[in-house]
């Protein structure tokens, strides 16, 4: 019999909207994922914001006595409003430095709910397992059906040949927090040839 390995997950990033949207559904979920990962002694990382899903991600992991990291751009701190109130804020010089430091710092990563920032964030940390810099777990939390159309469109790009199914199957979906996280730690990447000699972070 075959022993199936599991991936350690000791810090997580999470991508998620500055704002928390019109369904509550989105806060309550986020925060139930917040506390899980208290729970579990997983560190987040994420965008260093107060507000919106990210905020209420941040405040229900440091209310349930987690660790939070969070980046953020010194440009943008007032406008995304700087989360001072975590175990550590991190601040860089670009939007670029912020997600490669997001990235170096986690096990795992998880898209919420967002907008294009979110999207940008997926499509970034997706690419990057594709091509071989990192084999770690990504997955997408499909709150109320909110990637369905995402989904959809990944679905077609293997459809029509533009994308491979060992590079969709790259992307775990749930709807819950913890079966998700279940799912990560199952993670078994597939190993790919890395492009143009790119280094594994």
């Amino acid at each position: 019999m075959t022993e199936i390995q599991s991936t350690t997950i000791a810090s997580l990033c999470v991508y998620c909207a500055s704002s928390t949207g019109s369904n509550p559904n989105l806060s309550a979920v986020t925060s139930s994922l917040g506390r899980l990962l208290a729970r579990e002694g997983i560190e987040l990382i994420y965008g260093g914001g107060a507000v919106g899903l990210m905020g209420i991600l941040a405040d229900s992991v440091m209310e349930s006595g987690g660790r939070v990291t969070g980046v953020i751009p010194t440009g943008l701190f007032p406008i995304e409003v700087g989360h001072t109130a975590i175990s550590e804020l991190i601040e860089v010089g670009s939007m670029h430095e912020r997600k490669a430091e997001m990235i170096r710092r986690s096990d795992a990563f998880i898209a919420l709910p967002g907008g294009f920032g979110t999207l940008e964030e997926l499509a970034e940390v997706l690419t990057w397992a594709q091509i071989g810099i990192h084999r770690k777990p990504v997955g997408l939390l499909n709150i109320d059906g909110f990637f369905d159309a995402l989904l959809d469109f990944f679905d077609r790009c293997v459809a029509d040949e533009v994308l491979k199914q060992t590079n969709r199957d790259l992307l775990a979906v749930d709807t819950d927090p913890g079966q998700l996280l279940d799912q990560l730690r199952r993670h078994a990447p597939v190993p790919e040839p890395k492009w143009h000699g790119l280094e594994q972070l």
